[in-house]
């Protein structure tokens, strides 16, 4: 932090921080939450949410999307950060509140943001004054740079990670299935972004960490695909064991069954207690790629 100069007798007196250049996550939960109460409410005299979303790239779906979340206002945000790490600022942040005409906003909250960013320049100031330490050890997942681009779209020192509407868990002999689901789900209005392994995932690492990581941490669902050969698959049987694991009783929809074909095996019974979405009903099949999108879609 930038100090300036000063007469003999006084304090230095610090700069104004960057904000341009200023992340995010530099703005505290309590000033989030003042900014929500501004945004939250739809008015038809001044932009709210809806109206800053769209300034952010927004597209109709999406703001479909965050308007089922009880704060759509702090979900916009999490996601603005997600989807451009490094264009995600304060000042741009400003910058479109200012567009936007919402200079009571910004009377009100300019103070508050000034000292946030100073606290958190201060804070990591002070993490890099501190001595090297070994670190404690972790054995649950590993921190290490296996971790660090994994995805295709990875930065590869782990300053971008890629995330995901749902991970598709599947074998390979139902990888055909899977690339009509790409072609419903991303390439039509829906505009669903998938996590399949053989076309996301860079090889050369562990497939356990890596599905691991993928599945609690960059996807937001995960759809398994059930067929015959899904039954004999050990990876995939790791996957819908972990998911549940992260989701006991499916109390937070994360896992989603997809019926692909005719089996003759019985259904797994680890899943028999959530409803599926069944590809093999000729009754339903119509519906089938609307009720998944709109499942993958839920907040």
């Amino acid at each position: 932090m930038a100090v300036a100069p000063v007469g003999p007798g006084s304090s230095p007196a610090v700069s104004p921080p960057d904000l341009h250049a200023m992340p995010m996550v530099a703005l505290n939960y309590s000033l989030r939450r003042r900014l929500s109460l501004y945004l939250n409410p739809r008015a038809a005299a001044a932009a709210d949410w809806t109206t800053l979303a769209e300034a952010l790239g927004c597209e109709y779906l999406e703001i479909r999307r965050l308007e089922a979340r009880p704060d759509p206002t702090a979900a916009l945000l999490e996601d603005w950060q997600c989807r451009c790490p490094g264009g995600a600022t304060v000042g741009r942040l400003l910058d479109l509140l200012r567009r936007l005409g919402r200079d009571d906003v910004l009377l009100d909250l300019s103070g508050s943001v000034e000292e946030d960013c100073r606290k958190y320049l201060q804070k990591k100031q002070e993490e890099a004054d501190q001595p090297l330490q070994v670190p404690a050890v972790d054995s649950s997942v590993p921190r290490t740079s296996e971790l660090m681009g994994i995805t295709t779209r990875d930065d590869p020192y782990g300053n971008r990670t890629e995330m995901f509407d749902a991970f598709i868990c599947y074998c390979q002999k139902d990888l055909q299935f899977v690339q009509e689901m790409i072609r419903e789900l991303e390439q039509t209005e829906f505009k669903l972004k998938l996590c399949v392994f053989d076309r996301d995932v860079l090889p050369g690492t562990c497939v356990w960490s890596i599905s691991g990581e993928l599945i609690e941490r960059r996807c937001r669902r995960m759809v398994v695909v059930i067929s015959d050969d899904y039954l004999e698959s050990d990876e995939c049987d790791f996957q819908t064991k972990f998911a549940l694991s992260l989701s006991p009783g499916a109390r937070l929809k994360r896992l989603i069954p997809v019926k692909c074909k005719t089996m003759k095996n019985e259904f797994p019974s680890i899943l028999r207690f959530i409803t599926i979405c069944d590809y093999t009903n000729p009754c339903t099949k119509k519906w089938f790629w609307t009720r998944l999108a709109k499942s993958l879609m839920l907040p």
